[in-house]
């Protein structure tokens, strides 16, 4: 059952654009109702369509045919404007230790739902990493990508770069707004594909963006 907490900070999608993104967040708080009530505040200008608690309630703030403001400056695939593109979902989490198992099951029935009403395929289920890079890092290294993979809820691979062979161009072929610095590039790209890596770039990083 969802919960519905009515947040003023929205308005209409731009352009007569309609989803075709959801993107995850976590909180960054320290817990749900925190987030929901700063999520509601007109004085922070901030909002997503749905606040998914540690213990697996899921509240909506902000209808989905409705414009949240939840994505901020970023771009994905070349595209800006992500709050007109995408439904938010903020996940209750610290980013410092991993997500809860009835998170995640919530996650896993809300997601479909949304997806399907939308026409959104799974390589449409992005981070706020992906498209804000360096400005952002949730859902962060602790969210498990993989087990959203398995059940069609997320790309298995980011899309490859057939005729790319430097990195950067990779990562633009995957999605990524490469203008920005080469460091934080590499981050959002690891934080979503090769989450255990550290150091400089390396092989592995080419690898997961390569066909």
């Amino acid at each position: 059952m969802i919960g519905q907490i009515a947040s003023s900070n929205c308005g209409p999608r731009r352009d007569g654009l309609a989803p075709s993104l959801v993107v995850i967040h976590y909180t960054a708080m320290q817990t749900a109702q925190a987030a929901i009530e700063r999520l509601c505040d007109p004085a922070f200008e901030v909002s997503a369509h749905y606040v998914i608690a540690n213990a697996g309630g899921v509240t909506q703030l902000v209808s989905e045919d409705m414009r949240a403001w939840h994505a901020g400056a970023g771009r994905w695939h070349g595209q800006d404007d992500i709050n007109s593109r995408s439904i938010g979902i903020e996940l209750d989490n610290a980013g410092t230790h991993p997500f809860s198992e009835p998170q995640m099951r919530a996650l896993e029935i809300l997601l479909p739902q949304i997806m399907k009403r939308w026409d959104i395929a799974p390589e449409g289920v992005i981070g706020h990493s992906d498209l804000a890079p360096g400005r952002k890092i949730d859902p962060g290294p602790r969210f498990d990508w993989a087990r959203l993979t398995i059940q069609g809820l997320a790309a298995e691979t980011p899309p490859k770069g057939w005729a790319a062979t430097e990195f950067a161009g990779l990562a633009a072929h995957a999605g990524y707004d490469t203008s920005v610095p080469a460091t934080d590039l590499l981050q959002a790209v690891r934080l979503r594909w090769n989450q255990s890596a550290t150091g400089p770039l390396c092989a592995k990083d080419h690898a997961v963006l390569q066909s």
